[in-house]
């Protein structure tokens, strides 16, 4: 017999979330994702002044708005035909990564690991030490990593002016030059956070992290780091409870490619799976409306030509959350994605033998904040005080143009089309859309939805431990989701 039940609201979750889940026999037979808030930031958009989007975009999120300004700044330089100069795209890089780094910090102490002190684990040996540790508001983790954020976000004070809702980032570089003083500074607080994660997250060297290359050597370093970091407290939970089994999705990852480098991007761009890594081509991003609550096109469209037109009655329809599909592919994005994408061996040899699940998701998000710290160093060591941060140029009175970059979350792109000089049309497709996104008219489920499958929960448990680590290991951000 098959019973029907309905989770949420989530707790420690940006935004709306409610899961329904049918469930036969104690294992999750399909799974339903709905997002149930309408925002309607891309009707706002339609009309006004094309760099008013740099004001607006921002705003769809608090906890990721330098994200939506990064992809609305490339937007409006595709636009415009900018190059920025090299200190325009380094302070670029690092406002962008210090936003990332931070929420990558904020998922892992107080949205995750809090899981892992619920009344259902009191039985574990590790259950005391952790619920002292993560327990949500009161663990002694709360405190410190609070305290090493705030002086980490300092970074983006220097960089940006002010966080969140920052609009130092430009078309043409960034609007906020640092003096030889400030870049003193800057590399300082670099060094500061450093120390928090060398000291606390992972109890060893970035350089160590970030060049372990197999499980095998994973599990190598846990045997040798047992307890001395709130890293290896991670992995000794994910061993004991078998985290790679939980929350296998598509296998098929996409990234735009982060930071912009010196021509290519520094993590790669491209799509991977089963056969290995081929070219990403944007051209084939379409957005299927059939069960969202948009009126919809004969047929999927891309977001380019694509429009968000409510109806709150139609037939089949159960989120606000379109569903974006590349080749007509469903596919999973994030800091796994990015990682394996770029082709690290320790994130290839995860998913080469478990596919993406909870464990490696978590792996790949601390792997990254390993990786992109060193580079941040590196970036800020490179700017060149008194050299110019910003070119300028005019817009057209008619373009179409689009910005791709990595969220933290994962991949996320800002359609714009210009006419008459005004924006005439603005389509947004954000990481937690490709993770969350309902079916498609095929009957396809979302990577969440496909994640859900399999899970088995306990008869009458309604906290369903298992159904909240899988959510919760995508991280997502459901007012990203939805505009």
């Amino acid at each position: 017999m098959t019973r029907r039940i309905v989770l949420g609201p989530f707790n420690r979750v940006e935004g709306d979330l409610e899961v329904s889940l049918d469930i036969a026999d104690g294992v999750v037979q399909s799974a339903r994702v709905n997002s149930p808030l309408y925002r309607g930031f891309e009707q706002i958009l339609q009309g006004k002044v094309p760099e008013d989007a740099l004001v607006f975009v921002p705003r769809i999120c608090g906890i990721c708005s330098v994200a939506q300004s990064a992809a609305a700044a490339n937007a409006l330089a595709a636009a415009m035909g900018l190059t920025p100069p090299s200190n325009g795209r380094l302070a670029a890089d690092l406002t962008l990564a210090a936003e990332n780094l931070a929420d990558h910090l904020t998922h892992f102490y107080l949205f995750f690991m809090p899981d892992f002190a619920r009344i259902a684990y009191r039985d574990r040996p590790w259950f005391a030490a952790t619920e002292a540790r993560f327990k949500a508001q009161v663990g002694s983790a709360a405190d410190q990593v609070l305290s090493a954020r705030s002086d980490f976000m300092k970074v983006l004070g220097l960089l940006a002016g002010k966080w969140p809702h920052t609009l130092s980032l430009q078309p043409g570089g960034s609007s906020r030059p640092l003096q030889a003083s400030e870049k003193i500074r800057l590399y300082r607080q670099l060094r500061e956070f450093r120390g928090f994660c060398e000291n606390t997250l992972f109890g060893d060297k970035l350089e160590v992290i970030a060049e372990l290359d197999s499980e095998v050597a994973l599990q190598r370093w846990l045997a040798s780091h047992r307890d001395s970091s709130d890293f290896a407290r991670f992995l000794a939970i994910a061993e004991d409870l078998q985290l790679h089994t939980l929350g296998r999705a598509t296998d098929v990852f996409m990234s735009y490619g982060a930071y912009a480098n010196e021509g290519e991007p520094w993590l790669a761009r491209g799509v991977w799976d089963a056969k290995g890594l081929s070219p990403l081509d944007p051209g084939q991003i379409s957005e299927d409306l059939s069960h969202a609550w948009y009126s919809e096109a004969e047929a999927p469209q891309s977001p380019a030509q694509g429009s968000t037109l409510p109806e709150i009655d139609k037939a089949d329809a159960y989120s606000w959350c379109k569903a974006p599909r590349l080749a007509g592919r469903v596919v999973e994005t994030g800091a796994l994605a990015r990682q394996l994408i770029a082709g690290h061996p320790l994130a290839r040899d995860l998913v080469d033998s478990h596919g993406g699940n909870v464990r490696s998701r978590v792996v790949g998000r601390l792997l990254e904040v390993a990786r992109v710290l060193i580079a941040m160093e590196g970036w800020a060591q490179a700017l060149r005080p008194g050299e110019p941060y910003c070119v300028f140029g005019e817009l057209p009175d008619e373009a179409d143009s689009l910005g791709l970059i990595e969220a933290a979350r994962g991949s996320l792109g800002h359609w714009l089309s210009i006419r008459r000089g005004r924006i005439h049309n603005y389509q947004i497709i954000a990481p937690t859309t490709w993770n969350f996104s309902p079916r498609d008219a095929a009957g396809n489920p979302g990577a969440l939805e496909q994640a859900l499958v399999g899970t088995v929960v306990n008869e009458g448990d309604n906290t369903m431990p298992s159904v909240q680590h899988i959510v919760r290991s995508f991280d997502p951000c459901m007012v990203c989701t939805v505009h």
